[in-house]
């Protein structure tokens, strides 16, 4: 599922002028994991803030939102994390990816 450099740099591109969709504050509750499955399913590329001061716990939610998602993670930066997801259903006017495409 990873992929290569050239593309990992296309998303950090695309991400630059994206705010965070979904914000966890207490934990990875069953309407976080709905909001962010939703958030992906539109975007395919969402940025998540998970706020919590301890590097491992921050670690540990970003790797469960991937896992439960089935999605990658392509960066993060502080509690910023960028996530990814190919949309089973592509809704070009929704996503990230295509937007950003269909401008350069």
């Amino acid at each position: 599922m990873k992929h290569d450099k050239k593309l990992q740099k296309k998303f950090r591109s695309i991400s630059h002028h994206l705010d965070p969709v979904v914000i966890v504050s207490n934990g990875l509750t069953e309407n976080v994991q709905a909001e962010i499955d939703r958030a992906l399913s539109d975007h395919e590329l969402i940025k998540i803030r998970v706020n919590t001061a301890d590097r491992e716990a921050k670690k540990s939610v970003i790797g469960e939102i991937c896992e439960h998602q089935k999605a990658e993670l392509v960066q993060t930066i502080g509690n910023i994390a960028l996530i990814y997801r190919k949309a089973a259903e592509l809704k070009p006017h929704l996503s990230n990816i295509q937007r950003n495409s269909e401008i350069n």
